[in-house]
Formats: C-alpha cells, sequence, structure tokens
C-alpha cells in the first residue's frame, strides 16, 4: 500500500512525528480504559451494590464485545477514510465511558460498557492501518511502534494512574478517560490527514483469510498473549513474597516497570523490524518470552529481582506485540484493517483465554507456580512460528528450484 494508492502526496522522510503521537494517544485511551477496571472492581462492587464476581463481568462483556466487534466493524467500516472512522470511534468510545461515568446501578453500566467497547474495538486497528498508510515502507515497523506504543504505556502509567484516580471515586477514573477520547479525536481531527485505502470487494479483502501463514500468525497472537496474560493477570499475588511488606507502593512499581520493559520491546521491535526479516525477530521474541515466564517461580521472592524480571519480561512481551502487526500488514497491506481487527480481537481473546487458564491452574498449582503453564502456552506459539518460519522456506526452494 503505497501513497499512490491512497491519494496522497509522498510522505515528508523526517523523524516519526506529526499525526501519530494522536494516534498512539488514542490506543492509550483505549489500553487504559481496557485495563484499570479490573484494580476499581472492590469500589465499583459497594457503589453498584453487587457483588465483587458481578463487578468482574464489566471487565469480561467489554474484553469480548471488543473481540467479536474488531472484525466486523473493521471490515464495515474500511470504505471510509481512516480519520473519518477515528473520529466516529473516538466520539462512541467517549460517550460509552461518559454513560458509564454517570450511571446510577449495575444494568446501565453494563450497558455503557458494550457502548464503549464498541466505540473501542476498531480504534487500535485503525490507528495502525493510517499509520502504516502514511509512512514510507522502510519506516512501517518503527510508525506501528509508536502507535501500538500508546496502548503499551496505557499498562505503564494509565492503569497505576487510573487506579490512583480511582481511589477518590471510581467515576473520576472514567471521566478521565473520557477526556483523554476528546483529546485525541481533537488530536486526530487536526493532525491526521484524509487516508483513503484502496477500493476492493469483500471477496479480495477477505482473501488473505485463506492464506495458512494468516491464520498462523493470528492464532501465534492469540497463544502468545494468552500464556503472558495468564501469567500477568495474576501479578498481584504472584509476587506477594516481594511486594508485601515492602512499601504500600511496591506493586504499582513492579506493573510501572514491566510496562516500561513493554514500552522498551515495542519500539526496539520496530526498529528492527524495519532492518531485518520479521520471522527472525518473532522467534527471537518469542523463545525469550518462553524462557522468562518459566524461570518466573525464582523471580518473583525479592522485589528488585522481581522488578529486572518483569522489565526483562515487559520487553519480550512488547516485541512481539509489533513484530506480529507488522508481518500481517506486511502480507497483505491493501487488507490491513480487517486483519489488524483480527489481531486486535485474537489479542483480548488471548487476555480473556490466559485470565480463565491461570485461574484454573490455580486450582492444582501454588500461584507462584503459574509461569510454567503460562510458558507452555508461549513455547506452543514458538513452535508454531519456527514450523511456519521452514514451511516458508521450504516453499521459497522449491519455487526457485533448490531442493
Amino acid at each position: 500500500m503505497n501513497r499512490a494508492e491512497i491519494g496522497e502526496p509522498e510522505p515528508r522522510r523526517g523523524p516519526l512525528a506529526g499525526p501519530l503521537p494522536p494516534l498512539a494517544l488514542a490506543t492509550f485511551a483505549v489500553g487504559t480504559d481496557a485495563f484499570v477496571m479490573a484494580g476499581l472492581l472492590p469500589a465499583i462492587a459497594a457503589d453498584l451494590e453487587v457483588g465483587v464476581p458481578a463487578a468482574g463481568q464489566l471487565v469480561t462483556v467489554f474484553a469480548l464485545t471488543l473481540a467479536v466487534a474488531a472484525p466486523v466493524l473493521s471490515w464495515l467500516l474500511s470504505p471510509l477514510d481512516r480519520r473519518t472512522v477515528l473520529q466516529l470511534s473516538l466520539i462512541v468510545f467517549t460517550v460509552g465511558n461518559i454513560v458509564t461515568a454517570l450511571s446510577p446501578t449495575y444494568t446501565p453500566a453494563l450497558l455503557a460498557r458494550i457502548l464503549t467497547a464498541a466505540g473501542a474495538a476498531t480504534i487500535t486497528a485503525t490507528a495502525s492501518s493510517a499509520a502504516v498508510a502514511i509512512t514510507p515502507a522502510e519506516r512501517r515497523g518503527r510508525a506501528m511502534a509508536l502507535v501500538i506504543g500508546g496502548l503499551t504505556l496505557s499498562t505503564a502509567l494509565g492503569m497505576p494512574l487510573g487506579n490512583l484516580i480511582g481511589g477518590v471515586d471510581w467515576r473520576l477514573t472514567l471521566w478521565a478517560v473520557a477526556a483523554l477520547g476528546v483529546v485525541a479525536a481533537i488530536g486526530v481531527s487536526v493532525a491526521l490527514p484524509k487516508v483513503v485505502l484502496p477500493v476492493t470487494g469483500l471477496t479480495a479483502r477477505l482473501a488473505p483469510l485463506r492464506r495458512p501463514k494468516v491464520l498462523t500468525i493470528l492464532a501465534v497472537t492469540l497463544l502468545v498473549m494468552a500464556g503472558h496474560y495468564a501469567l500477568y493477570t495474576y501479578i498481584g499475588p504472584l509476587t506477594a513474597g516481594a511486594t508485601t511488606g515492602s512499601f504500600p507502593q511496591a506493586l504499582t512499581m513492579v506493573l510501572f516497570v514491566w510496562g516500561v520493559g513493554v514500552l522498551g520491546g515495542n519500539l526496539f521491535a520496530g526498529h528492527l523490524a524495519d532492518r531485518l526479516a520479521a520471522p527472525g525477530i518473532a522467534v527471537a521474541a518469542l523463545i525469550s518470552g518462553t524462557v522468562l515466564l518459566a524461570i518466573s517461580p525464582l523471580m518473583v521472592g525479592h522485589l528488585v529481582l522481581t522488578c529486572v524480571w518483569a522489565a526483562i519480561w515487559g520487553a519480550t512481551d512488547g516485541m512481539a506485540s509489533v513484530v506480529q502487526q507488522h508481518r500481517l500488514v506486511t502480507i497483505a497491506p491493501a487488507s490491513a484493517p480487517v486483519l489488524l481487527g483480527l489481531n486486535s480481537s485474537a489479542i483480548y481473546l488471548g487476555v480473556a483465554m490466559g485470565g480463565g487458564l491461570g485461574g484454573l491452574a490455580q486450582d492444582q498449582l501454588p500461584v507462584t507456580m503459574l509461569g510454567v503453564p503460562a510458558a507452555a502456552l508461549a513455547l506452543l506459539a514458538t513452535i508454531v512460528t519456527v514450523a511456519e518460519r521452514r514451511a516458508d522456506r521450504t516453499r521459497h526452494a522449491m519455487a526457485v528450484g533448490r531442493p
């Protein structure tokens, strides 16, 4: 997908800036909204007069709605220019958060979370496809890393800050997220040019889904996210031995260094993807992540050791996120909205699956051993990627007539 295909002038080759920061802010708002609610559940449950498990359904319904709506809405909205799609999505996202903040009882809040998720569903994929469209091919990895970095930064800053604000009133957190949505919408309207993707029929847009490589990449995204979030979902009890008795914000510090590690991994993988073969980067990231998950039982007993381990583990997670998206876009740039929407679904389904499997695993294992089944999922993702890479090499060798 080049500039001629979208009817825009050739982009400047200076530093990555311009429209990209508003796109990153949009993904930051979505990430904060998606992850901050978990830390606010006790306060939400008390205010809405329901149990904590019922309040937890606000998180579940958001993730499931987003996972289902992302590919569907990405396909339905693909004929529109990217700026218009982001404006509409951010408006719905903002309204959903405002309605949630104003909800007097549980049922309106639940419905408002569904509305919010419908708005959020296309934001990450649309922001990524817009970044790809306005950036030269040799810099797309870095552009995607910057945009996805907003989503990553939400785990490092958005979640702790949201919980800090929510300590006063959980509704204030949602008002703050709504304000982020407004600022992002303004930034997109001002800085992002009108980006029209090539007009193709439904059959052409869905054609990449017939390619085993695309389905393999999506399956790997699902598996690796399930592996990482089988552990991350329970990072509080997992690191209790290191954080209990240290200082009140010890867990927040662990979350922060993990998020900083993910952000660093995002940016590093973006630079590598512009220079090296993406499958090799994916294998390296997946192997590293598997090792970090597997050794977690040895790393969570002392605060300093836990923080170092969390930062490195986060970096492997961040690398995998960027390179998976980069691989999809490289395969079929014209189908980027649909493919990135499906990738968003795989991410959130993986998060939900990982949390569920991590909870089930605790019936058989102590929480400090969750890294073992988590590493098994990450190892499976690694094996699938290695097998797919070898199959690619074999097909290439046969195509050029080599044995």
